[in-house]
């Protein structure tokens, strides 16, 4: 039988960056932090930490935000980076403030560079985030990719051969799928995160990308419906999608 996961109301919200401890204190016993319609004025209380604690508690009259083992799918527009310290507009701005002081930290789950756009992954769970981009898994990462020249109808042979070699390294690639889109337009598919890799395969090939952006992670796909900078919490279903693809590619 698993444990039930507890933690002390006032580390609870201050690790989710509701406030310190006195200012949680301070909710507390003003009757402002709220579960199951009971005010909880002891902020030194012990309760349960489930995965529907955002729909049972309220502070200050708000749905609390998503407790630890958060994930979220993330459109990630143009121009923003994935980074903490970087110069210029942050994906992590397109968050609440509050986010941004939450222990753990939210992180991106593997990057996009500046000029791609598309699905993104975020989290505060390290186990979770390692699984996801660690090499072994090999979960796939689908991309559609706008070219400067049109294509010359080698190109799925030479990804999907596992003996492409990119300037500057050693190891070939493993095997990628490629689907012609149109004359410009391709979907390219791999399981692995090198640099730049998807730039650097056309670019291997006699091509250069022009507009690139992510479409899916395993099983999952950017749902049309998401706009560009927006973001919500990935559900277990969805985030079984990520992982199933992964865990099939992965060797025994």
């Amino acid at each position: 039988m698993t444990r039930a996961v507890t933690a002390r109301l006032d580390r609870l919200l201050g690790n989710m960056g509701y406030g310190s401890r006195r200012e949680i204190a301070t909710l507390a016993k003003a009757g402002r932090i709220v579960l199951d319609g009971v005010a909880l004025r002891d902020a030194d209380r012990r309760i349960g930490v489930t995965a529907d604690l955002a729909r049972r508690m309220t502070v200050d009259g708000e749905a609390l935000d998503p407790p630890p083992g958060l994930v979220l799918m993330l459109h990630k527009p143009l121009g923003v980076t994935c980074s903490h310290k970087e110069a210029g507009p942050l994906v992590y701005g397109l968050l609440p403030p509050r986010w941004r002081r939450r222990e753990p930290a939210i992180s991106t789950v593997g990057r996009l560079d500046k000029a791609t756009s598309g699905l993104l992954l975020l989290t505060d769970d390290g186990e979770l985030l390692h699984r996801i981009i660690a090499p072994r898994s090999r979960i796939a990462k689908r991309y559609r990719a706008t070219l400067a020249r049109p294509l010359e109808g080698h190109e799925a042979a030479a990804f999907a051969s596992g003996t492409l070699v990119l300037e500057g390294e050693a190891a070939p690639l493993l095997p990628a799928a490629f689907e012609r889109v149109s004359e410009r337009v391709a979907l390219l598919t791999v399981v692995e995160g090198r640099y730049h890799q998807v730039r650097r395969m056309f670019s291997a090939v006699g091509n250069h990308v022009t507009e690139l952006h992510r479409e899916g992670i395993g099983g999952l796909a950017l749902p049309d419906d998401l706009a560009a900078g927006s973001y919500r919490v990935l559900g277990a279903d969805e985030l079984g999608r990520v992982l199933a693809r992964g865990e099939e590619a992965a060797p025994g």
